[in-house]
């Protein structure tokens, strides 16, 4: 895993800081991009020192050249594409969510092209919002994508398109993932943060209201960036869809979790018990097989590992609670 210079983008996000995190740890180069200056989803798991390893560039996705520029200068040989903008963004602005998700992703697939071979692939976001609603129970495969209702998820299927496009045209092998639900330390934006949100609130000893419920597909995040750098490291030729599960369990369960290792909690989380409009349960037997035991942490050791670093932040005065009044 040493061997190889990777590019994370969207290395300030959610997904991306603890991408950066565990590449570090394996002892590989790291080059992260992100067009935000704030480190802070960083600062939360990791030291400084940690942090210090990684090179860091401020640009803009949207720029082709300065992608190109950025890939070549540094010897880029791996890609772990994760810059986008949300729900809430592509929603309120079509053509920006269309500008980054989109042309931001053929950004990095051309600068591919244009490595010469150089970079062996990329690993890059999708996201379950590829699928419509799906019957309760049912676990969607890969090939049951359609019926998107956002412009969100027609984009990240758009992206799928142009993937398999470059590896027929160019060769450029890529996995993109879809995963739902996914919670930790650092996930503060968008309505499946509020599970995350409310493991900080109880450790804080405030209240907190889920704005969903029913039974969704959780995702900890630690298993969701080590999907993403097996995606980006293993000799998979071809361009590749995979969904990413974890378990499926209802809200309920959630917040019998956080109130069994906060006692103090118990009565202050609630939810509204609507689930949200995408399947509950994604299909992964494909990326088990094509990547190999990839980790699946059950919902009550996830949760325990967020609450307990979230306490360790709240001891040392660096718990950040702005995102719960958001």
């Amino acid at each position: 895993m040493s061997e190889g210079n990777y590019l994370v983008t969207g290395a300030y996000g959610f997904i991306g800081a603890w991408v950066v995190k565990q590449l570090l740890k394996r002892g590989a180069r790291v080059i992260a991009l992100d067009q935000s200056s704030n480190p802070q989803r960083l600062r939360q798991i990791m030291s400084d020192e940690e942090i210090a390893q990684a090179q860091f560039a401020g640009g803009d996705i949207t720029d082709g050249e300065f992608v190109h520029g950025l890939i070549e200068g540094n010897g880029i040989t791996h890609i772990v594409h994760l810059a986008g903008l949300q729900v809430p963004t592509c929603r309120a602005n079509p053509r920006l969510g269309a500008m980054v998700n989109i042309i931001g992703t053929i950004n990095i697939f051309e600068a591919a092209r244009r490595s010469g071979g150089r970079v062996k692939r990329v690993a890059y976001a999708s996201s379950a919002a590829v699928f419509g609603a799906a019957e309760e129970g049912h676990a969607v495969t890969e090939r049951e994508a359609g019926s998107m209702n956002t412009h969100y998820g027609a984009f990240k299927r758009c992206n799928e398109d142009n993937a398999r496009v470059y590896h027929l045209d160019n060769g450029i092998d890529s996995a993109g993932l879809r995963p739902l639900t996914v919670y930790g330390v650092g996930r503060d934006t968008g309505m499946t943060s509020d599970p995350t949100k409310a493991m900080k609130a109880a450790v804080a000893g405030r209240p907190f209201h889920i704005r969903f419920g029913g039974k969704t597909d959780f995702l900890y995040i630690a298993d969701c960036a080590e999907a993403f750098i097996r995606a980006s490291s293993v000799d998979l030729p071809g361009a590749h869809v995979f969904n990413l599960h974890g378990e499926t369990v209802h809200m309920r369960s959630v917040v019998d979790e956080i109130e069994r290792k906060i006692p103090k909690a118990k009565g202050s989380i609630t939810f509204v018990d609507t689930p949200i409009s995408m399947p509950s349960i994604l299909d992964d037997s494909a990326i088990q097989a094509a990547l190999g035991g990839v980790p699946r942490t059950p919902v009550a050791d996830g949760v325990a590992e967020t609450v307990d670093r979230f306490a360790l932040l709240q001891a040392e005065g660096r718990l950040d609670l702005s995102d719960l009044d958001q």
